[in-house]
């Protein structure tokens, strides 16, 4: 099953739009710069083009990862990855995976299964990547619950798109 680039290049945007609104000094910008003891100084001191640019970059590389766990029919294919016979037309194996895909290609390829696996992700990934890291740097729960709801919500759609389009 070949990767949609053009989807995963499109789910990368997410993260840049949800952090537009989310971290917005109306929504959630102020708590976020109260929790991190940043200034509006602080806040503008940074090169926006290059945060912009890695942060995409580093949403396209979720989005590679996040294929792999809100699309299942991937698992098939990496566990014959290094077997001849899967991709050579007419072998058994070659048969079963064509019928098995044409059975079973299309299920749970849907955007909510795909927003569950990124709320999954989130809750069981995420949240306790951020909660070590806001400990260890003495941060409350306030930045914990303001960077784990961007996430929620970033992944989430991030699934949802790349499960319902690749």
């Amino acid at each position: 099953m070949a990767f949609n680039l053009l989807i995963i290049a499109l789910s990368a945007f997410i993260p840049l739009v949800v952090g537009f609104i989310w971290y917005h000094p109306n929504v959630l910008g102020k708590a976020w710069m109260q929790a991190n003891k940043f200034t509006q100084k602080d806040v503008e001191s940074g090169n926006m083009p290059l945060i912009l640019v890695l942060t995409y970059f580093m949403s396209f590389l979720m989005g590679t990862v996040i294929t792999f766990l809100v699309i299942h029919q991937n698992h098939l294919f990496s566990v014959f990855a290094d077997v001849p016979a899967a991709s050579e037309q007419g072998t058994t194996l070659n048969l079963y995976i064509s019928e098995f895909m044409s059975n079973y290609g299309n299920k749970f390829r849907t955007f909510g299964h795909g927003a569950f696996h990124g709320l999954f992700t989130v809750v069981f990934f995420v949240l306790p990547m951020i909660t070590i890291n806001a400990l260890f740097e003495r941060r409350g729960a306030k930045y914990i619950f303001i960077h784990v709801g961007y996430w929620l919500i970033s992944i989430s759609l991030m699934g949802g798109v790349l499960c319902q389009f690749s």
